[in-house]
C-alpha cells in the first residue's frame, strides 16, 4: 500500500497535462477553486462537490480536556471545525482499491 502524499504543485501538473492549459492558469484555477471552497466555508455555507463528498461547518461546545503529557485538566474552548462526508462514488472508489 502507498502512502504518498499528493501536492499542490501535482495537482497543478496534472491540470496542466490533462485539460492542456498553462502551469500559471493551472495555478491559478486551483489557487481560485480552493478560495470558493474556503470563503463558502468561512460564511458557513455547505460545500457539495458532486460525485466527490461535502465540507460541512460545525460547532463544537467547550469541553474539558486532559494534557497527555501533564494529566492536568483544562477547558478546551468552542470552536468551529470543518467536516469532510465522501460521496458514495468517492467512498466506492478507496474501498475497492
Amino acid at each position: 500500500m502507498s502512502n504518498q502524499t499528493v501536492t499542490r504543485a501535482e495537482v497543478t501538473d496534472a491540470i496542466v497535462r490533462e485539460v492542456g492549459v498553462t502551469r500559471q492558469e493551472s495555478s491559478d484555477l486551483l489557487d481560485r477553486t480552493l478560495e470558493l471552497i474556503g470563503s463558502a466555508l468561512e460564511t458557513e455555507d455547505e460545500v457539495k462537490l458532486s460525485r466527490f463528498g461535502n465540507f460541512v461547518v460545525r460547532s463544537k461546545a467547550p469541553r474539558e480536556g486532559r494534557n497527555p503529557k501533564t494529566g492536568e485538566e483544562a477547558v478546551i474552548a468552542a470552536r468551529r471545525v470543518v467536516t469532510f462526508r465522501p460521496s458514495p462514488m468517492l467512498k466506492s472508489l478507496v474501498d475497492h482499491k
